[in-house]
């Protein structure tokens, strides 16, 4: 008799083993997630979680940045979190109150161990009282491990021990950056759904001296001094027209395959604005947004805008990558599949080089070219509204000419 209950509790227990687990919902409200990157480090976020008719809807906080997320499917206990316009997602498996999984970004092969717990507020929890204050400006210098050394400017602002700010370099920011300094150390990050970026750094004597994490695939060191006074390059002088070419040419296909070229009728006599951008590119999302904002408010029938977009795949996916961008975003003007980056020089052969994406060409209605802009300081710089303003001008007053 014993042997046959025993043997009945281990029918049960291997038919138990077999069932798949009841999924629960996931909880409403605010998440603390984490991806694990070089160092053992945990490179933090945190969401809102709230549902609407039926769908899952994800708030991504970065400072003041907002990023929704409204691609969530759930199978079982599995679900799927695809980030909007960039092509990382997020996979694992949750219980309601965590997830367990990882981000990935499958065309680079990166895959970045994720998890997330619910009720948990705090970036940084349980951190020591400020015992430095570093707001304000800062000379910096990264160093890659396999490349030249490169300078960033970096703008803090710090209340009590809460940290927002930015590092901007020649060819664009980092974004939305949002920490703490605990006791003398530093710590900042931001997750956007393309880049995942954490710094840490040591403050001493108005020095830092940290690491610069991006996912778990690069790694690399920097210091930094303070320095009111210290600007970067001027980013109106970086690329330029190659002697023996006096216009900005092009001709590429639009997402139905049509060649749309710079001697086109609808751009004679017009001031014209390039826009050279890539949909893998948080920096050319913030200047597309840009535009669309200025075009809102400064519609003109003399004003053009184009955008040649850079992708990393066949010539079909680009178009669709720029396609899906274009409808997503609700952009009204053309966007062209201009190839890959890597061959650049060749599509765009009168540049000395696009040293960044963004670039930004504005050309006037003698079909001249009168600036080129590298890079974009986006809104979480305190140079945005000075590049708002001159751009704004320099608009205006071509369109008057």
């Amino acid at each position: 008799m014993r042997i046959k209950i025993v043997i009945i509790s281990l029918m049960f227990s291997l038919l138990g083993c077999n069932e798949k687990p009841k999924a629960e919902h996931l909880n409403a409200g605010i998440w603390r997630a984490a991806l694990r990157v070089q160092d053992q480090k945990e490179l933090p976020f945190t969401f809102n979680l709230e549902q609407k008719e039926g769908n899952y809807l994800m708030t991504i906080r970065n400072a003041e940045e907002r990023i929704t997320v409204d691609e969530i499917t759930i199978e079982g206990d599995s679900l799927t979190i695809k980030l909007p316009v960039f092509e990382g997602y997020i996979a694992g498996t949750f219980d309601g109150i965590k997830i367990q999984g990882n981000f990935i970004k499958e065309s680079l092969d990166h895959v970045v161990p994720f998890q997330a717990k619910f009720g948990e507020s705090e970036r940084f929890p349980g951190r020591d009282k400020a015992t430095s204050n570093i707001s304000g400006i800062w000379e910096t210098v990264f160093y890659p491990e396999e490349n030249e050394p490169y300078l960033a400017k970096g703008f803090f602002k710090q209340n009590e021990k809460y940290v927002t700010g930015t590092f901007r370099t020649a060819t664009g920011d980092y974004r939305y950056l949002e920490g703490v300094v605990a006791g003398d150390s530093l710590m900042l990050s931001t997750f956007d759904g393309a880049h995942a970026f954490l710094f840490t750094a040591g403050i001493k004597d108005s020095t830092l001296t940290g690491k610069f994490y991006s996912g778990n695939h690069s790694l690399e060191t920097f210091t930094a001094k303070r320095n009111e006074n210290f600007e970067l390059p001027d980013a109106n002088t970086l690329t330029f027209l190659k002697e023996g070419y006096e216009r900005f040419r092009f001709a590429f296909p639009d997402s139905e395959g049509k060649i749309i070229s710079s001697d086109a009728p609808a751009f004679i006599g017009k001031v014209v604005i390039v826009q050279i951008m890539g949909t893998w590119c948080p920096n050319c999302l913030d200047e597309t947004k840009f535009l669309l904002n200025y075009l809102k408010e400064n519609d003109h029938p003399d004003l053009k805008v184009i955008a040649l977009g850079f992708e990393k795949h066949g010539e079909a996916e680009n178009i669709q990558l720029l396609k899906d961008f274009k409808e997503r975003l609700e952009i009204p003007y053309e966007v062209l599949s201009a190839g890959s980056p890597k061959k650049s020089a060749e599509a765009l052969p009168m540049l000395n080089h696009i040293m960044s994406y963004p670039t930004l060409i504005i050309i006037d209605k003698q079909d001249q070219v009168r600036t080129i802009h590298t890079g974009f300081a986006g809104p979480a710089t305190s140079e945005y509204k000075n590049f708002e303003q001159n751009f704004s001008e320099t608009v205006k007053a071509l369109l008057e000419e």
